[in-house]
C-alpha cells in the first residue's frame, strides 16, 4: 500500500515538473527579451561582484588572479585525466548555465513575489506591457461626459501616453452642487477620466461612481468628486489635484481641465432665447445657433497647450456636441494649438443625435458647428458609425426624439473632411442603449493613425 502511494506521489511529481518546465522557461526567456533594461544591469552586478571580491583578495596580498589561475589549471588537468575534454568541457558548460538559471529565476521569483502578491500574471508579462505602451504615439483626446472615458477605456490598451482635456463648463448634479457650494471647479468629468484610465479600472470606476444615498449633505453626491474637492482643497488648485490623484489611482496617462477659470456656459436659442448654464442648455429644449462661455476667451491649462504641441494624434470626441466637445474649443489658445499642430486630427462623431443639442442634426451638421465655433477647421477626418442599430434601439431612441445621425457624404466632402466608416457600436442587450464599444473604436483608430503614418 505503501509502496503504491509512494509510486503515485513520484508521478504526480514528475508530471508537475515536466508540465512546470515549458513555462518556467517561456517565462525566464522572456526576460532575455530586448528592451526591458535587466540584462545589463544583471551583467554590470555580476561584473561588480567579480571585481570587488579581486580587490579584496589583492588588498590582502593573496595574489589572486596567480593563484586562481594556478588552481583552476589544476583542476582542470585532474579533470582532463580522469574524463576526456570533449566530455568534460560541455558537462561543465551546461552545470555552469544550470546554476545561473536557478539562481536567477530563484530572484526574479522572489522579486515577483513581494510585488505581485496576488499572482494574477508574471511580473515579466506586465515589464513588458509596461515597455510597450511607453513606447506608445502622445495621443491627446479631448472631450468630456462618458463619450470621452468610453474612448479612453479603449486608447490605453494602445498607449500609457495618453492626455485627456476635459471641459469644466459642467453646472449640474453632484458637480454643480460642488461648483456652488464649495467654489471648485466641477470635478465629474475629469473623475471619468481618471476611473477610465486607471490600472484597477473595474474596481476604481465602482469606487468613483459610487454615490451616496444617505446622509445629510452627502445624498446624491459621488465618492470621486468628493475625493477630488478634498484632493483640490489639500493641494492648492485642481491641476496639482489630479497629478495626486493620478498618482493614487496608477492612472496611465493624464487628465487635464481645459482651463482653470471658472467658465460658464451659454447658448443663443432660434427662438431668441439665450439660456445660462450648461446644464439648462439640453433642458432648454430649442435649436442652438451659437454658443459661448463667461468669462469670454479664458486662459488655456499651459501643460493642455504643451500636450497638444506634443502630440503625435489628436482625437475630438465622442460626446455632446455642445456641452462636451465645443466648450473646451472655447478657450481659444486649445482651439489655435489643434487648428497649428501637424499631428492627424479625428472627428469621433456620436452614433445617436441628442434632443435639445443636435436633434436633426447630420454629420455634417456636426462639423460646421465645430468649425463656426473656432472659425477655422480642427480636424482632417471624421469617424462616422457604418451599420445602423437594431431595431430595438431605435424604436427605444425615437421615444426621446434621438435618432441615428445620418451621413451626409456630399456636405462632409464640401468641407474638406475624409470620412471613415466603420462598425464601432455597442448595443446593450436587454435596454437597447447605443453606444461606441471602447475596444472597436480604438482598434478603428489605430488603423487609421498608423496607415496616415505610413508605419
Amino acid at each position: 500500500m505503501t509502496i503504491g502511494l509512494l509510486k503515485q506521489a513520484i508521478h504526480a511529481l514528475r508530471h508537475e515538473s515536466i508540465s512546470r518546465t515549458p513555462v518556467r522557461l517561456s517565462r525566464w526567456f522572456k526576460w532575455m527579451a530586448p528592451g526591458l533594461f535587466v540584462k545589463r544591469w544583471l551583467l554590470l552586478s555580476a561584473a561588480g561582484v567579480s571585481l570587488a571580491t579581486l580587490g579584496i583578495a589583492i588588498s590582502m596580498k593573496w595574489t589572486p588572479v596567480f593563484r586562481t589561475t594556478q588552481f583552476f589549471g589544476w583542476i582542470l588537468q585532474q579533470t582532463t585525466e580522469i574524463i576526456p575534454s570533449y566530455v568534460s568541457g560541455p558537462l561543465v558548460v551546461g552545470g555552469g548555465l544550470l546554476l545561473v538559471w536557478w539562481g536567477q529565476s530563484r530572484t526574479l521569483g522572489a522579486i515577483t513575489e513581494v510585488l505581485m502578491p496576488n499572482g494574477n500574471e508574471d511580473l515579466i508579462d506586465v515589464l513588458l506591457a509596461h515597455r510597450r505602451l511607453n513606447r506608445g504615439p502622445k495621443i491627446v483626446v479631448v472631450g468630456g461626459g462618458t463619450g470621452l472615458s468610453t474612448l479612453l477605456r479603449g486608447l490605453k490598451q494602445y498607449s500609457a501616453n495618453i492626455t485627456a482635456i476635459v471641459t469644466v463648463a459642467d453646472d449640474g448634479g453632484s458637480s454643480g452642487r460642488l461648483r456652488r457650494e464649495i467654489g471648485v471647479l466641477p470635478p465629474g468629468d475629469i473623475r471619468n477620466c481618471l476611473a477610465a484610465l486607471a490600472d484597477e479600472e473595474k474596481l476604481m470606476t465602482e469606487l468613483f461612481q459610487y454615490r451616496f444615498q444617505a446622509g445629510d449633505g452627502l445624498t446624491g453626491h459621488s465618492f470621486g468628486n468628493l475625493f477630488l474637492t478634498a484632493m483640490n482643497e489639500i493641494t492648492g488648485d485642481l491641476e496639482q489635484a489630479i497629478a495626486a490623484s493620478s498618482r493614487v489611482l496608477a492612472v496611465r496617462g493624464e487628465v487635464l481641465p481645459a482651463t482653470l477659470s471658472d467658465v460658464r456656459l451659454w447658448a443663443d436659442l432660434t427662438d431668441g432665447r439665450r439660456i445660462e448654464g450648461e446644464s439648462h442648455i439640453t433642458e432648454a429644449c430649442g435649436a442652438i445657433v451659437r454658443v459661448g462661455c463667461t468669462p469670454e476667451n479664458p486662459p488655456a491649462l499651459p501643460r493642455a497647450l504643451v500636450a497638444i504641441q506634443e502630440a503625435d494624434f489628436i482625437i475630438m470626441g465622442p460626446g455632446s456636441l455642445y456641452t462636451s466637445i465645443i466648450p473646451n474649443l472655447l478657450v481659444p489658445d486649445i482651439a489655435d494649438a489643434i487648428a497649428h499642430s501637424k499631428a492627424p486630427r479625428i472627428y469621433v462623431c456620436n452614433i445617436m443625435t441628442q434632443e435639445g443639442e443636435t436633434q436633426g442634426y447630420s454629420v455634417g451638421d456636426h462639423i460646421q458647428a465645430i468649425d463656426q465655433a473656432c472659425g477655422k477647421p480642427l480636424f482632417e477626418a471624421v469617424l462616422v458609425q457604418k451599420q445602423m442599430p437594431t431595431a430595438r434601439a431605435l424604436i427605444r431612441y425615437a421615444q426621446e426624439n434621438s435618432n441615428p445621425v445620418p451621413l451626409d457624404r456630399d456636405v462632409v466632402s464640401r468641407l474638406g473632411r475624409r470620412i471613415i466608416l466603420a462598425n464601432v457600436i455597442d448595443e446593450e442587450e436587454h435596454t437597447g442603449v447605443v453606444r461606441h464599444d471602447p475596444e472597436a473604436l480604438a482598434r478603428v483608430l489605430f488603423r487609421w493613425f498608423t496607415k496616415v503614418q505610413g508605419l
